[in-house]
This record gives structure tokens, sequence and C-alpha cells, in this order.
């Protein structure tokens, strides 16, 4: 038989007052409904007193006892909520939040990326879409926890604060105050180079303020752990003695406590106020630089070189400028326009960034499409090439 499950509204105030009516009512529906689990719909409940989370207690310790399945509260406000975490009853059994739930009717959609989109609500306000419905959740939580964090240790970060709900979406809500992405920047500078270079000079250095920042042991996770468990899942698309190469060159880098962004592209660096701001806290571990420069090596060159037309698709912009960036990215981040030493420094780069493109192609939509192959093969030569003259990944080497 399908297992049948109670549900039980639970409304207004649950407190010293109103427990006794309440729980005679639970154990009536309780009596009344042959089930296998319970649970309780908070949508419409406003308070929870200490009397009443011995209610709950006692309906839980009963299903227990009945050996049904574990109880489990949906749809709690977020004052409720927080009660519930107060007290630890969130440690206890499932409780899912209720979202505030928004249109988007009249925004605009300002970009789009791997997970999802984002949209202008107001002058002052964006909300991240996400595609993949509740599977999202715990992604946006993590995110607002990593970007206190980093607002907390200097890093200009936009700091989600709100999950909201559209139709069966989910999002994070930023106050970005008129705030435009570097990439609407310099689709719109295209042709003036004096702009560019501006704009340049300061998504750079606010790179290397993200680089300088340093965490405490264990508050992030290493970027380098990171990259060594997404290369175990590349076994069905790179040799093993690639892979083995792969794992040493990483393994030897040295532990940085050093933030990392993880996907520094200009879709997730706004300007607000003439300031560069962070969004898309998620990825945000520790590690070398090479940790996120072979990120932005993958979304400006890496995609584009099997598919050129990559660059106005993804990014809106010509594969001319993407070139650009990057070139003007090696320049400024290492200070030096030294063709020798920045060719030396790419091949480390290319050789991480790689692992990511894979890993890219492999757990994502691009997964068994006719270019990921070409993509794939392409990759794996290119690996070949590189590994003989890659003897380590550290960059301070060569800068």
């Amino acid at each position: 038989m399908a297992e049948s499950i109670l549900v039980i509204p639970l409304e207004g105030r649950l407190d010293s007052f109103t427990a006794p009516a309440i729980r005679q009512e639970i154990e009536r529906l309780r009596a009344a409904q042959e089930h296998e689990a319970l649970v309780f719909e908070a949508k419409h409940l406003t308070y929870i007193s200490s009397t009443g989370l011995r209610v709950i207690m006692q309906a839980i310790k009963a299903e227990q006892a009945q050996k049904h399945a574990p109880v489990s509260i949906i749809e709690a406000r977020k004052e409720v909520y927080e009660i519930l975490e107060m007290t630890g009853l969130t440690e206890l059994i499932k409780v899912e939040k209720s979202y505030r739930e928004i249109s988007l009717e009249g925004s605009r959609l300002i970009g789009k990326g791997f997970y999802g989109q984002v949209f202008q609500i107001d002058e002052d306000t964006v909300v991240k879409l996400y595609a993949d419905g509740k599977a999202s959740l715990p992604l946006m939580e993590r995110e607002q926890a990593l970007a206190r964090k980093a607002f907390i240790r200097g890093i200009p970060t936009a700091i989600p604060y709100d999950i909201v709900r559209v139709g069966e979406q989910y999002g994070t809500m930023f106050e970005l105050l008129q705030a435009r992405t570097f990439n609407d920047l310099v689709r719109e500078y295209e042709q003036d180079r004096g702009k560019l270079e501006e704009l340049m000079a300061l998504y750079v250095s606010c790179l290397k303020q993200v680089h300088a920042t340093e965490m405490e042991r264990g508050e992030l996770p290493l970027a380098r752990d990171i990259m060594l468990e997404r290369l175990q899942s590349l076994q069905e698309v790179l040799p093993l003695e690639i892979i083995g190469r792969l794992q040493n060159l990483l393994t030897e880098l040295p532990e940085d406590l050093h933030v990392v962004h993880g996907d520094f592209q200009m879709k997730n660096v706004m300007l607000c106020h003439g300031e560069p701001m962070l969004i898309d806290m998620e990825t945000l571990c520790t590690g070398q630089p090479i940790f996120d420069l072979q990120a932005l090596y993958v979304s400006y060159k890496a995609f584009k070189e099997d598919e050129p037309e990559n660059a106005m698709a993804f990014m809106g912009l010509h594969g001319e400028t993407q070139d650009y960036i990057w070139q003007r990215l090696l320049e400024l981040y290492f200070g030096t326009e030294d063709k020798g030493r920045l060719k030396a420094l790419e091949d480390k780069i290319r050789v991480a960034a790689y692992i990511r493109f894979l890993y890219t192609l492999e757990t994502t939509w691009h997964k068994g499409r006719a270019l990921t192959e070409v993509r794939i093969k392409n990759t794996r030569k290119q690996l070949q090439e590189l590994l003989p003259r890659v003897e380590s990944l550290s960059l301070e080497e060569d800068s």
C-alpha cells in the first residue's frame, strides 16, 4: 500500500492558551485517519511558544511509538522557522520554510548562466532565479552564509537578503542600488578601448583584493580538494596516466587560505556607485589564485575554442573582445607584458582550466552533445601537449 500522509494545518498562535485545544484536535485527527506519515502544514502559523513545541513533541513521540515515518513541518513562516531553529527542533525533524512569493511581471532579464537567470525587479533590486526548483534551496542558503563571511572580511559583496518563490522556482534577492554587471559595461564600451582599459583595471584590482583576503582554517572549503574530487569523475574521458599526472600537480600545490571566488567572470561582478561588488558567492572557497584564473580561462577562452560563436551566445561579446579581456587580465594581474613569461603562466592555468572544462561538459546539459564529444577530444589533445612542459601549477615561481 502506498504511504498514507496525514496533513494537519496549524493556524494562528500555538501557545499556552491555544495548546490544549490544538493538542486534542491533533489527537482526534491522528485517530480518525489511518496514516503512515504525519505532516504539519504551518503556512498560517504565526507564533509558537514552548508550550506549543511540547504539543508538537508529543505528536512526534506518538508517531514514533507507532513506527510511522518521521514527522515533518512544511511551509513554516520565517519567524516561526527561527523559533524552531533556535530550539533545535530543526535538527530533530525536517522543517521546510515558507518563502515569499513574487512576480517577475515587468522585470528585465539582465543575466543568464548555467544555474539560472538574473532579473532586475526595480531600480534597486535584482533576483537570481535558479532553475532546479526546491533542489536549489540548499545552494541559496549556502550562498547567503558565504556572502556574510566574505562581507565581514571586507570583500565587496552583495549580500542576498531574502529567498523568494516564483511559481515552482526559487531565487535570492539582492539590493544592488542601480548596479550594472561588468559584462554589460564591456558590451557598451566594446568599441571604446579607453573605457575598457579603465574597467579592466578596476576588475583586476577587485580580483586581487579577493585573493589578498585570508580566512581561518575550516571556514571555507579548499579549492584544491574540490578540484581533486572533480578530477576523479573524469575517468571516462581522460586516460589514467593523464589523471595521475594532474592529481600529482594538484596535490603538490601548498595549502592556501586566501579567498577564491570560484566564478569571477564579469557577469558576477557588478559596478555599484563606481565600486565593484560581487555576486554568486556559492562557489567561494580558499586556495591559490590559479583556481580563479582557471575558471576565467574556461569562460573567456575554452568554450569558444571549438565554438567561436559561443562568445556572443553566452556573453554577448565578440570573440576578439573576449581575447582582449583574457590578455589584459593576465598582463594586469601579473604586472607584465613579457610574452614568454605570460605564456608559461598561461600554460599552467590552462592545465587546471581543462579539468574544470571537462567537468562542466560531463556534469551539465552539455553531456551527450555532438559538440561536446569534439570538445572532449580536443581538450584531451591539449592536455597531452601541455603536461610535458608544466612541472608545477604554482604561479609564484613565474611571478
